[in-house]
């Protein structure tokens, strides 16, 4: 089969685009990597130890499954106990990194661990602030959330008894998901729309709950050093203070918000809105629980010797909550 030139030169050009585009699409911040936090950690804390990893024999992975594919493939890591009766408990693990970093790998140490507590895992690829503004990443997690529970039953999960976890922006957002699955404002796309994004729990790992407290909304005073927020928003809380409220899980605590667990670290700046988000739960008579962990720097889930009592805590409180499930 022969080509005229402009032909071949309009392939090429097709072709070269397209990687532009996906390369674009696909940029990451790297500034929150599991080696990089270790190393600034152990400064500090010169006891910090790396986790173990269990034996891949004890368990079955599922990596880097597509859940998603409208602007660009995302994926989804899902780990299985082995030689556990299905159906089971799923933790759907959402990283950190301000919302800008931080990738789902990070976390796999965690979701390998848990699952030799009788538990599945997933850790969760979503859109962060260098690629999408807010909402872009709440609305990728909310279509893991319903991809799940379509697919459930292939991993052996009870799509029943679902919990989201995150770690500082992760803890956010878990929250914020885990409050919002009977608002429409995040579903987007029309994605399988006859699911619901309810879970049973949420455990939050040093996340914030309300971005108008000051510890946030005041950052932004120098505009060549904008805040974390103010990269995921794309506007300062006094330029857009709407967009801020919009995306603090405090201002959904309803009769509806599910069991909660707040694992803080020593720094309580990552406290914020947490009490009062306790206060409102408390007048619902709805369950949560809080733990600090002393002596602890923020990225304190992701290492020993701070890692295994984190185990103890999210297998705990799982147990408590699907136990009334």
């Amino acid at each position: 089969m022969r080509f005229e030139k402009t032909e071949i030169l309009v392939v090429l050009f097709l072709i070269f685009s397209n990687t532009i585009f996906t390369q674009a699409q696909i940029d990451r911040d790297t500034s929150f990597t599991l080696k990089d936090t270790y190393l600034k950690v152990v400064k500090e804390f010169p006891y910090t130890a790396i986790p173990m990893i269990p034996d891949s024999s004890t368990f079955t992975k599922y990596e880097n499954q597509i859940y998603d594919n409208t602007f660009r493939d995302l994926h989804i890591d899902i780990y299985s106990p082995k030689n556990v009766c299905a159906p089971i408990p799923l933790i759907i693990i959402i990283h950190g990194g301000g919302w800008r970093s931080g990738s789902k790998e990070m976390e796999r140490p965690l979701a390998k661990n848990l699952t030799q507590h009788g538990l599945c895992t997933a850790t969760v690829e979503y859109r962060l602030s260098p690629e999408a503004k807010y909402p872009a990443g709440v609305v990728d997690l909310k279509k893991a959330i319903k991809w799940i529970k379509k697919n459930s039953t292939g991993y052996g999960i009870d799509s029943s008894k679902i919990i989201l976890l995150g770690g500082s922006a992760g803890g956010t957002l878990a929250a914020l998901l885990g409050v919002t699955a009977n608002h429409k404002i995040f579903d987007g796309m029309n994605y399988y729309p006859e699911i619901s994004t309810g879970v049973c729990g949420i455990i939050n790992i040093d996340g914030i709950v309300d971005f108008s407290d000051p510890a946030e909304s005041g950052k932004d005073t120098i505009p060549a050093k904008p805040s974390a927020g103010k990269l995921w928003f794309g506007a300062s809380y006094s330029e857009n203070p709407n967009i801020w409220n919009e995306a603090s899980p405090l201002n959904y605590v309803d009769k509806q918000t599910p069991p909660i667990l707040f694992i803080n670290s020593a720094q309580k700046r990552f406290r914020a809105g947490r009490d009062e988000f306790i206060k409102k739960l408390n007048v619902l008579n709805k369950y949560s629980q809080v733990v600090e962990i002393d002596n602890s720097p923020h990225p304190f889930w992701l290492f020993e010797p701070w890692f295994s009592t984190n185990i103890k805590l999210i297998t705990d409180f799982v147990k408590k909550i699907t136990a009334r499930a």
